[in-house]
């Protein structure tokens, strides 16, 4: 069978509203897809055209702005703080570990704000401009469509220590990993799921030359990586220098959404550390690895499942937070 381009799945409002009510300041909220369907009727589209642009422009923008949401929501819950710069009081997550030299998508997110702020000023969130353009940068590439539960407002605060702390490492051990996302609330199954975001974009050569030459700190390579495949990297990622030298974190299929990701792990080809260790670290995880590498459809349905989830973490709504007017800074 061949893979499909995309798996529409559909989710009505009962089903999403055990996932969907709730704040982080314990106020009683909901997110509902239909959110602006009267305050900013044509909402969803701006942010697709202007994805669909950035995409055209640079193939490899998808992973970046699906990325962005991802460490979003790891740090303070879903309310765009990370997009925040430093000033005054804030000290921007931009600045953390995980972001320093590789977040990146910032001016299409701002390309985005300023298009809906004349189209219906100060009614969509850059969280909720964060989620939908994560959805429409998995669904350009090739990957599953969701309906995104909207409804989410701006922090006022971001979080550096949060930021180097909350979000997973890629040389963590699975365990590590694990524990990170259960903090957030995922599970396991979330976890697999959601590296196989892994499927599109890039990684730097800082982020795995451990694993080339110095895996345990006794000097030697990890050992469950194919010889051909490490002397391979190891040409463009050198024991000193080439930080910043990129690789797919797909190399079969890097721009396109689908399974090959897990194929590549089962065949011990997955990039980072905290992807391969997802098939040698935990039984479980592994089960679920040869299960998307098999079935490119239920990789698909849980990925917009765990992703909704994802979206949910300790949304800011009603009268908590605001609606940035940019989302670089707090409203004055």
């Amino acid at each position: 069978m061949g893979k499909p381009m995309s798996f529409v799945v559909v989710f009505s409002l009962l089903a999403l509203a055990p996932l969907c009510f709730s704040s982080r300041n314990g106020g009683f909220g909901s997110l509902y897809p239909q959110y602006y369907d009267h305050s900013c009727p044509h909402a969803k589209a701006i942010v697709k055209s202007i994805v669909a642009k950035a995409f055209a422009r640079e193939a490899r923008i998808a992973a970046s702005i699906l990325r962005l949401h991802f460490h979003d929501c790891f740090v303070q819950g879903c309310d765009a703080s990370l997009l925040l710069d430093s000033s005054g009081s804030i000290r921007s997550e931009k600045n953390s570990n995980p972001n320093r030299n590789s977040a990146r998508g910032f001016e299409v997110i701002d390309e985005i704000k300023s298009a809906l702020e004349k189209e219906c000023p100060q009614t969509v969130s850059c969280a909720d401009i964060l989620a939908l353009a994560a959805r429409d940068s998995t669904v350009i590439t090739g990957g599953p469509f969701w309906e995104v539960p909207l409804g989410r407002k701006d922090s006022r605060t971001a979080s550096l220590s949060g930021s180097n702390n909350n979000i997973p490492a890629p040389n963590n051990t699975f365990q590590t990993i694990l524990n990170r996302f259960q903090n957030q609330g995922l599970d396991i199954v979330d976890l697999v799921a959601l590296s196989g975001g892994h499927t599109i974009g890039n990684s730097r050569c800082t982020s795995f030359r451990q694993r080339l030459y110095n895996q345990n700190g006794n000097g030697q390579p990890d050992k469950t990586l194919p010889q051909p495949y490490a002397a391979e990297l190891r040409n463009r990622c050198p024991r000193s220098g080439g930080d910043n030298n990129l690789f797919f974190l797909d190399f079969v299929s890097p721009t396109k959404f689908d399974n090959s990701y897990f194929k590549n792990i089962v065949g011990f080809k997955g990039l980072l550390n905290s992807d391969q260790v997802l098939l040698t670290g935990n039984d479980a995880s592994a089960a679920l690895v040869k299960k998307y590498a098999d079935n490119s459809e239920v990789f698909f349905e849980q990925f917009a499942k765990s992703m909704i989830k994802m979206g949910n973490i300790s949304p800011l709504t009603g009268s908590n937070g605001e609606i940035r007017k940019t989302c670089r800074k707090i409203n004055s």
